[in-house]
């Protein structure tokens, strides 16, 4: 599984750049992890309800393919987008998920931060507060978006939404919880060392 460092980069030509790897992918198409950071922007999924955005500020909202509601992006936050193809895999959607899910939590507990997964609502948590966000589209028998872990960033922007849709969800990062904070890059090279374990079938 390859993994691409994009850095920091627009979120909109980043999205159609998954478009066109996942329509333009072949049986031998080596699958991909695209680490980045992105730019102060709001992404609303396909069933996105527009009352979720609570404030309208001059962070742009772009209206996207994957599943799920309105969730921020933004500095500080690692983005991890999972190009993969599941039908090759001979696995089912769920058990990605899951392996999203496990990779944050045992990328967390190597730095104290005891997470957990919620059956009910994709993501993280840590005392009650999301802290990664998962979303994904499926389309031709593969997977793109993927996950978004906060670590030091800015989280005002989320009182500005319901965050994937739920009211009053509170948000946290890593730097709510450790001192110094380890940067996007050190826990990248954690995570994607994680999910390569954990995709694997």
């Amino acid at each position: 599984m390859k993994i691409v460092h994009l850095g920091l980069v627009d979120y909109l030509p980043t999205f159609e750049a998954m478009k066109k790897f996942n329509d333009s992918r072949t049986e031998s198409t080596e699958d991909e992890l695209w680490v980045v950071e992105h730019p102060p922007v709001f992404t609303q999924g396909l069933a996105g309800k527009a009352e979720h955005l609570l404030v309208q500020d001059d962070i742009p909202v772009v209206q996207i393919d994957r599943g799920g509601q309105i969730t921020y992006h933004g500095p500080g936050q690692l983005v991890v987008y999972t190009m993969i193809d599941f039908k090759r895999r001979k696995t089912r959607v769920r058990h990605i998920v899951t392996a999203l899910e496990n990779s944050i939590i045992d990328t967390l507990a190597a730095y104290g931060i005891k997470a957990s997964a919620d059956p009910k609502r994709p993501g993280v948590y840590v005392e009650g507060k999301k802290i990664a966000s998962l979303g994904l589209r499926i389309k031709n028998g593969s997977v793109y978006h993927g996950l978004a872990l906060n670590i030091n960033m800015d989280l005002n922007p989320f009182t500005h939404i319901n965050p994937c849709g739920y009211s009053g969800l509170e948000m946290a990062q890593m730097a709510d919880f450790l001192k110094p904070c380890p940067s996007v890059a050190e826990v990248a090279a954690r995570l994607t060392s994680n999910l390569q374990e954990k995709l694997v079938i």
